[in-house]
């Protein structure tokens, strides 16, 4: 295998996945070719053409394509590609394909890696270790799956002495890092299409954290199994890392943290959610391990914004809050909707709920369902197919899902519908949810509630 640094162009086929489109832009940062394929236009791919990357969205074999040679070329794709015109010229050849996760892995080798794993959690805890390690100007490039309001980017260029990269469990991308210190935030049932079974995951996160070497830390979720000596961190219990006296001073959380020898006390965010300030607790820990002092990462909490569509919140002068988060498993939806019921728990909730795959709402329905059942009124989404096909899942459908829904006060939307559904309600809290193309309502919705702050 070639040394990264031989090649000058990169192409991505599925540059516009969150993940790849990262590499995309690490390589872009490095003074290297970047070109790339996606099937659609999104703000992601317009971001992406605007700092200097070339995209096309054909299924097209051009001129810049032909041009290309083998010997200088990494082609980088997604395993969501499966047939595609553009991926069989380059297999067709002979130049060297390989899957993200292999180009991940191999740069994690030559750097000191900081992974983050875990079903849930990863992508915020993740973000908030780049944002530690930007506030601590510690030498490093992070690679995340989400947005990240700080750097209103999934990848932030500080340096190449430390990579900080999100560990993701499908298709056991994870496996391909050479992790030097590691966090699980977290390990339930999903991707089961790739699993299986919830032994099988966990069997795969034991592998993960295996890979952290012996002289290096491992820091795991209090309660999480994972058959090696680990640091453990928690939230309102003790463990070798812990936070607690939690509390909500007007939009700001306090907490004091805890080590096994000493405690810190109010250390204040604007992130909310019990899970969020354990999300906190590892990152602080982590970086503190590393060398960072307490005062700065106070600042970093302190200034930390937190991540596009994970709780991104917004109260209007006429008394309504919109909260939009990704949340796409019966867990996430208990932790998200738990929070709004924790710190709202007078006020109307309307959730609007898009499913996303067939598979997962089959494999989750009860716990979608309990965990949709906590909202006042719900307006439930056809299911974003994704990667699948519904004709392999044959009743698996929104409409079977909201059968198991004991709300009064339900209905089904497709995603054009579901806007001016959304305008007829009376709510206090709206809350749209989902993995999907959901977050195509956002901006609409922000600005006709502004509107009517204008108004009232």
């Amino acid at each position: 295998m070639k040394n990264l640094n031989t090649y000058q162009n990169f192409y991505f086929v599925g540059i516009g996945g969150i993940g790849m489109s990262a590499l995309a832009r690490y390589f872009n940062a490095s003074g290297k070719s970047v070109l790339g394929y996606d099937k659609t236009v999104t703000k992601l791919t317009c971001a992406l053409v605007s700092e200097g990357i070339d995209i096309v969205f054909e299924d097209n074999i051009n001129d810049k394509i032909t041009n290309l040679n083998p010997e200088n070329t990494l082609v980088i794709f997604t395993p969501a590609i499966k047939k595609l015109e553009i991926l069989n010229y380059f297999n067709n050849n002979n130049f060297t394909v390989l899957k993200r996760a292999k180009v991940l892995g191999m740069i994690t080798e030559n750097t000191n890696c900081i992974a983050i794993a875990g079903t849930h959690g990863k992508t915020t805890t993740s973000s908030l270790v780049a944002h530690l390690c930007k506030e601590a100007d510690l030498p490093f490039s992070a690679f995340l799956g989400g947005i990240a309001e700080n750097f209103k980017s999934n990848f932030l260029f500080n340096g190449n002495e430390i990579s900080v990269v999100e560990a993701d469990e499908y298709d056991r991308s994870f496996l391909n890092l050479s992790p030097d210190w590691a966090a699980i935030t977290s390990i339930d049932a999903d991707h089961l299409d790739i699993y299986g079974d919830k032994e099988t995951i966990e069997q795969g996160f034991r592998d993960f954290a295996d890979l952290v070497p012996e002289n290096k830390q491992l820091f795991v979720r209090k309660g999480i199994q994972i058959g090696r000596d680990a640091k453990t961190y928690a939230g309102n219990e003790e463990a070798d890392f812990y936070s607690d006296n939690i509390r909500e001073i007007g939009d700001k959380i306090y907490f004091d943290f805890h080590t096994q020898n000493e405690e810190i006390d109010d250390f204040v965010w604007e992130i909310p959610g019990i899970h969020n300030v354990e999300n906190a607790t590892v990152a602080i820990a982590i970086l503190n391990n590393l060398g960072v002092d307490f005062e700065t990462l106070k600042r970093g909490i302190s200034n930390f914004k937190g991540i596009k569509r994970r709780y991104t919140k917004h109260r209007f002068e006429s008394g309504k809050i919109y909260i939009d988060d990704y949340a796409h498993h019966p867990t996430e939806l208990n932790a998200v909707i738990g929070s709004i019921k924790t710190f709202y728990p007078h006020q109307k909730l309307l959730v609007v709920f898009q499913p996303h795959l067939f598979s997962r709402t089959r494999d989750f329905v009860d716990g979608f369902a309990e965990s949709l059942n906590k909202a006042d009124e719900l307006i439930l989404l056809d299911i974003y197919p994704a990667r699948e096909l519904q004709e392999n899942f044959e009743g698996i459908t929104s409409d079977w899902l909201l059968e198991k829904v004991i709300l009064e006060k339900k209905e089904i939307s497709t995603l054009d519908e579901a806007f001016s559904k959304i305008k007829g309600k009376d709510f206090d809290v709206l809350l749209t949810v989902g993995a999907g193309n959901i977050d195509t309502l956002y901006d609409g919705i922000v600005e006709w509630l502004n509107v009517q702050k204008l108004d009232n």
